[in-house]
């Protein structure tokens, strides 16, 4: 398993926190596919919370989040 930062996001509401997106290679074992890991970092650099995105899914989850963000308006 290789981890790859891909970007990173000031966290609103944080003085330090940062999302940090990255790409998990083979995160499962051997021959499994990549997924993107979307981590919590509350200090900036320690992942204190993160989930596994498998890359087929990533449209369904921008399309929900844009969801959320309309009905919080």
């Amino acid at each position: 398993m290789a981890t790859t930062e891909l970007s990173r996001i000031e966290l609103s509401g944080t003085k330090k926190g940062a999302i940090i997106l990255a790409n998990v290679s083979e995160p499962y074992g051997s021959g499994t596919p990549d997924v993107v890991s979307i981590g919590i970092a509350l200090n900036g650099e320690d992942v204190e919370w993160k989930t596994h995105i498998p890359y087929d899914n990533i449209d369904a989850l921008i399309e929900a989040l844009k969801s959320a963000k309309e009905a919080k308006k």
